[in-house]
């Protein structure tokens, strides 16, 4: 009889040559348990999914209380389903005026395919700009703006018109004309190693995008609910974008994404065609109760407003000579050493003492910390003493 592990290996689709095979059995709080008791540290929250940690109380009561009523009605869009209205209307009450229209899908990439071709709809044009070192998904469409060649040479021909940029960089915006369609940014860089825009250059950006009648669309799928210091990153720039995306932290551990826009704007997705946008599974009413729960225990907690705390005693304690810069932003953090190599060993260390941690996308050399927000100043001084003793012995 196979075990577990090799069922996966032969019969789960590989994304790697070298997966962590790590068997979970189950998880709670800030813990990731194994089939034999093992106990991880998680550091990177599913990639910023697992922002309330594992299992919180409150999203599984919720989840089990929405199954028990209904699951899946009809392909999205149809039906009034209470956990979907109820989350759109919790979500408007705390975003600007001009965001006031939610269209819900089942993930970050499938709300930037979504934006794209409401971007393509209402502006007729069919430019796209794009970041170097940014990452919106691996779907065609987000694939195209993936700043990152590697990933993308073996898919091409992706789509066409796409421009690509540099982060950060002011004299580049000039760039953006009255035939660009839409620009697609993240307000703060993850997988390039958590590179942050000045506020000075996000509102440069924002008014060349008004200027040439080009629509603004901000990836918080990775940054919002709190992982910044704040609920939405846009706001600590003084701007609000025409289509914002969301997805990771929205589900509170299920599958949820979105693009939310002004409902003028939106609005050009139900007519010439209709159904101009459709998904089946998007604002599935268990997710969507997941995703209500999840927002009312950052409100209810206040953690936002401990964020930047932990944040700044993760920099505190995380100095070594091995380490040659921090790059942080909130609870999401990059530690830079001189290679991958030397990176995935500290990774692999770190593992082997029951810390999990990770590397970026288009920073490989660079270690990922991006843990539940939930976590205590106790499981931050353990959790670097077992990173600082990896990199010491590495």
């Amino acid at each position: 009889m196979l075990t577990p592990r090799q069922i996966f290996q032969q019969y789960v689709a590989q994304t790697s040559t070298t997966p962590l095979m790590i068997e979970v059995e189950r998880a709670e709080g800030v813990y990731m348990y194994g089939p034999q008791g093992k106990k991880y540290l998680d550091l990177i929250s599913g990639i910023s999914v697992s922002s309330l940690g594992h299992s919180h109380p409150h999203i599984v009561r919720a989840v089990q209380d929405q199954a028990a009523k209904y699951m899946h009605l009809m392909v999205y869009g149809e039906f009034v389903a209470a956990p979907q209205t109820a989350l759109a209307e919790a979500l408007i009450r705390i975003l600007p005026e001009t965001l006031n229209s939610v269209y819900f899908t089942n993930s970050g990439a499938e709300a930037v395919e979504g934006a794209m071709k409401l971007a393509k709809r209402h502006t007729g044009k069919t430019q796209f700009v794009h970041f170097r070192g940014s990452y919106h998904g691996s779907t065609q469409g987000a694939l195209s703006l993936i700043g990152d060649e590697y990933f993308k040479r073996a898919f091409r021909p992706l789509l066409p018109d796409i421009l690509e940029l540099e982060y950060g960089s002011t004299d580049d915006l000039m760039q953006i004309t009255t035939q660009t369609a839409a620009v697609v940014i993240d307000p703060v860089q993850a997988e390039s190693g958590v590179t942050i825009p000045t506020a000075d250059y996000m509102r440069a950006l924002r008014q060349r995008c008004i200027a040439t009648g080009t629509l603004l669309i901000m990836d918080e799928i990775q940054t919002a609910f709190g992982r910044c210091g704040s609920m939405f990153t846009f706001e600590q720039y003084g701007i609000v974008p025409d289509i914002l995306l969301l997805a990771k932290a929205f589900g509170g551990g299920m599958p949820l994404g979105a693009f939310i826009a002004d409902r003028r704007i939106m609005q050009d997705l139900t007519d010439n065609p209709v159904l101009g946008h459709i998904t089946t599974f998007g604002g599935h009413p268990v997710s969507c109760a997941a995703g209500l729960a999840a927002l009312q225990v950052l409100q209810e907690n206040n953690l936002i407003a401990d964020v930047e705390r932990k944040g700044q005693l993760f920099e505190s304690k995380l100095r070594h000579p091995k380490i040659r810069s921090v790059h942080r932003k909130g609870l999401m953090m990059a530690l830079e050493f001189a290679s991958f190599e030397q990176n995935k060993r500290i990774i692999d260390t770190c593992l082997s003492e029951g810390v999990l941690t990770d590397w970026f996308l288009f920073a490989p050399q660079s270690l990922r910390i991006g843990p539940p927000l939930i976590i205590t100043d106790a499981e931050i001084d353990r959790a670097c003493g077992i990173i600082l003793n990896a990199v010491e012995r590495c």
